[in-house]
């Protein structure tokens, strides 16, 4: 198996971490105190599997937004790389769904669709991307919130050879 590119990890990792482009909110006050009840500073540290394990570290923090609206900026640490993203989440009435939007210096973007489930939110998203050769990726990514703890996963699979990462990163406050 070939080693995965630092870019195709970075944005893998941003897919877990949050996608998207988010529409006006106009959420219930219940939706609205479930993502306000993750504000606050939250640290990871998990594994990238691909050819190599390596180490992923990351910070997260989550700030109160306008309109309901929930802001966040990360950063992580792998494969030797730095990985900056920031967004915000929020309920969308229309779409009766949670849904996140971000950006990176890793040039990733997709949408993160969230549900409730249990007490806390779990976010999926399926994106198709490429890495610096033009290599076509398949990117799926989950995130699980729930009252003290966020959980990422996120897989990156080369599409004409079936390479592969994993990363799983556990966050609490």
């Amino acid at each position: 198996m070939r080693r995965l590119a630092p870019r195709a990890c970075a944005m893998g990792l941003v897919a877990l971490m949050l996608g998207g482009s988010a529409a006006p909110a106009l959420a219930a006050p219940d939706d609205v105190a479930l993502l306000q009840s993750y504000i606050g500073e939250w640290r990871g540290r998990g594994t990238l599997t691909g050819a190599n394990v390596e180490t992923v570290v990351c910070r997260l923090s989550l700030s109160q937004g306008n309109q309901n609206k929930v802001n966040y900026n990360g950063r992580c640490t792998l494969a030797g790389t730095q990985l900056s993203i920031a967004g915000t989440v929020a309920y969308i009435d229309e779409s009766k769904r949670y849904e996140a939007a971000m950006s990176s210096n890793a040039m990733f973007n997709g949408l993160a669709i969230g549900q409730k489930r249990g007490g806390g939110l779990v976010f999926n998203l399926r994106e198709r991307d490429q890495d610096e050769a033009g290599k076509e990726l398949a990117i799926t990514a989950q995130m699980k919130l729930t009252a003290d703890a966020i959980n990422v996963v996120f897989d990156v699979v080369y599409v004409d050879n079936g390479d592969s990462l994993r990363a799983e990163v556990p966050f609490s406050r």
